[in-house]
């Protein structure tokens, strides 16, 4: 393969601005995702301390294999919601090594409203499982919640996606014969008791560790029995009378040394076999990326110089270069692997949508993972772009993302916008991982668009009624619909709702997409099949 010759002049004076300000993008990330990680009240550590607990990442240190990376997902999951209360949606997820193996962790927090479920924390546990089930990777779950969170129940208990898909995906997860170990260091109460109960394993901390489908309260009301936290659900009886956990430990660091030797025991998974070389760093700094993307969303750049800070060497083989060419398609390796990128150097015209969906049959044919890079305003609209079939076009490239059995992978860089984001494998069409970069936006258009649209529509409105605006009037309705565009199409709205798996650092996505590739092969790859193409 060739290497991508960069064309960026890293000296220039517009190099430098765009890096300052893209440096200090990713120090706000930075902070921010340390807030969520670490800033708990004092009372909350003291409470757990008292109990003899540990917090959330100092589990982690003790389950992980030393030295090795760990790929969190949505740390900056609810930032947004719930006046900040749950940071990080009560619940640490990602993919670590564990005694030699790749697994998904599901962590809860309990320093933040004593772990309880709030809806956010449902999704991104469910999110977390799905990732499981899509990749078969075994999962260490660490239990500690104090259940629902009541007062939201309705927004987590009943749906299809809420609490339920919990145990639904890990019953999915056993069927298929991929292992669940549980470690219960805290209570696990009503439906969290399901966790370690539809685990293959589970550990249990004498003193600390429950399980019971109600605690000693509610017993009380229901039956007007009175039990002790220990007789009801601590880890003696469980492990001695009901059987439901299977291993006592008398301390948490005991207790997660057991689940690390239960990993052990764990058969390694046979891996998918696609084209492999020995990794080599790019040539260009992948640092460089803060100076590569503008400051202005609106202002285009290549995607190869993103390309080219990314895959191993620089080298990309690029694929119809000369043809729609502004989605830019071939083949790169990324820490050694093969895969096929997709990258939009511009609108999506019908001979890049065609040219896109091509290249994704031939990444099916011959089993070559996908990674998309998004920089899409959406398709190309107008009269003569209808008239060439420009939704027909699109349809294609959307039934060829939708219908790919290979691992897709998705990085939102900087703007995904209208159907643009469906065609190029945006949320809703089951990328193994999707990520974004700080300063990326997504929503059905831009900020000004919408607001002009609406603005537009509420004019002809009223001058159907004979009534006249003046500006003034134009600017009530049209700027709090563009501050609310605008504080939604932001990256922080989009990962505090978990439309994405977390945001990276720029440069960090290489590393990113290393671990997700490797867990990716741990699940076979099925032969292509696709539906009607509209021709």
């Amino acid at each position: 393969m060739k290497r991508i010759e960069s064309k960026i002049n890293t000296s220039s004076a517009e190099f430098q601005a765009n890096a300052a300000h893209n440096r200090k993008v990713v120090d706000d990330f930075r902070e921010l995702q340390r807030k969520a990680r670490d800033d708990r009240p004092q009372r909350d550590i003291d409470r757990l301390r008292s109990q003899n607990k540990l917090l959330v990442r100092e589990r982690l240190k003790l389950l992980l294999d030393p030295g090795t990376p760990f790929l969190e997902f949505s740390s900056l999951a609810a930032n947004d919601a719930y006046d900040g209360d749950v940071p990080g949606a009560a619940c640490v997820t990602g993919i670590g090594i564990v005694s030699g193996r790749e697994v998904v962790i599901n962590a809860g927090d309990a320093s933040v409203k004593g772990g309880a479920w709030y809806p956010l924390t449902v999704k991104k546990t469910v999110r977390a499982l799905d990732i499981a089930i899509e990749n078969r990777l075994p999962v260490v779950h660490l239990c500690d919640s104090a259940g629902g969170f009541l007062p939201l129940q309705a927004d987590l208990f009943a749906d299809k996606y809420m609490a339920g898909r919990i145990f639904r995906n890990q019953c999915q997860l056993s069927k298929m014969g991929v292992q669940q170990v549980s470690v219960v260091l805290g209570h696990c109460t009503a439906g969290g008791a399901y966790v370690p109960g539809l685990s293959d394993y589970n550990v249990i901390v004498r003193g600390t560790g429950a399980i019971f489908l109600a605690g000693p309260p509610l017993v009380k009301a229901a039956t007007g029995e009175d039990v002790s936290v220990e007789d009801l659900g601590g880890c003696d009886m469980h492990t001695s009378v009901s059987g439901t956990a299977d291993y006592p430990a008398s301390s948490e660091e005991e207790a997660i040394a057991i689940a690390r030797d239960i990993v052990a025991q764990f058969k390694r998974p046979q891996k998918t076999h696609i084209e492999w070389q020995e990794p080599e760093a790019p040539f260009y700094d992948p640092s460089e990326l803060y100076g590569v993307i503008p400051k202005d969303i609106k202002q285009q750049f290549d995607i190869r110089e993103v390309i080219a800070r990314l895959v191993d060497g620089s080298r990309f083989h690029e694929y119809q270069p000369n043809y729609g060419k502004t989605l830019i398609c071939g083949y790169a390796h990324l820490w050694g692997y093969k895969i096929g990128i997709l990258g939009n150097n511009g609108v999506l015209f019908n001979d890049s949508s065609l040219k896109g969906a091509h290249f994704i049959e031939l990444c099916n044919q011959n089993k070559t993972p996908i990674l998309f890079l998004q920089n899409i305003t959406g398709f190309m609209v107008g009269r003569e772009y209808e008239r060439r079939g420009i939704t027909k076009d699109g349809a294609k490239m959307i039934m060829a993302v939708s219908c790919s059995e290979v691992p897709k992978f998705t990085v939102m860089c900087n703007g995904s916008f209208g159907a643009g984001n469906y065609g190029m494998s945006g949320r809703a069409f089951d990328s193994r991982f999707l990520f974004a970069w700080p300063q990326s936006q997504i929503s059905v258009m831009g900020a000004e668009q919408a607001a002009n649209t609406l603005a537009d529509v509420k004019v002809r409105q009223l001058a159907k009624q004979g009534k006249k605006l003046t500006q003034e009037d134009i600017d009530a309705i049209r700027d709090p619909v563009l501050g609310e565009f605008k504080r939604k199409q932001s990256a922080y709205w989009s990962t505090s709702e978990m439309w994405d798996d977390g945001i990276l650092d720029p440069a960090d996505t290489r590393n990113a997409l290393g671990i997700a590739l490797s867990a990716s092969l741990s699940a076979p790859i099925g032969d292509p099949r696709y539906g009607i193409f509209r021709m």
